[in-house]
């Protein structure tokens, strides 16, 4: 059974960084991707950061890039979002996402990805 667990949320003071890990079981080899998506209050759900597995190539949201890092440790089957220089408006549920099919709707579209976690709180304060 394929199940994703996040962990690392939190409230973090406006400048500060936080580090989100999410650990993806029961896959086997048929993970293609793994990402971040966040929902902040009143707005959609939107894609942060993906990562191919097998060739470590990522995208970025333009809000994100330069500030936050995604990257994998495939011996753990677990991704890790590092964000730096957070600012109030990063404040969200983060949601780590998984593909393992072969539908692809582009990185950042939720339809892209076949299993959500729970989901791990960011609230950054000014």
């Amino acid at each position: 059974q394929e199940h994703l667990v996040e962990s690392g949320g939190g409230s973090v003071q406006a400048g500060g960084s936080l580090r989100l890990s999410c650990v993806a079981s029961g896959y086997a080899d048929s993970l293609i991707s793994t990402g971040w998506f966040r929902r902040a209050p009143g707005k959609v759900r939107e894609g942060v950061a993906v990562i191919h597995r097998r060739s470590g190539i990522t995208y970025y949201a333009d809000s994100v890039e330069g500030r936050f890092t995604i990257s994998q440790d495939n011996a753990k089957n677990t991704i890790y979002l590092h964000m730096t220089s957070l600012k109030p408006e990063d404040t969200a549920m983060y949601y780590c996402a998984a593909r393992s099919t072969s539908r692809w709707d582009g990185w950042a579209a939720e339809s892209t990805y076949n299993d959500w976690g729970q989901g791990t709180q960011v609230t950054v304060f000014s």
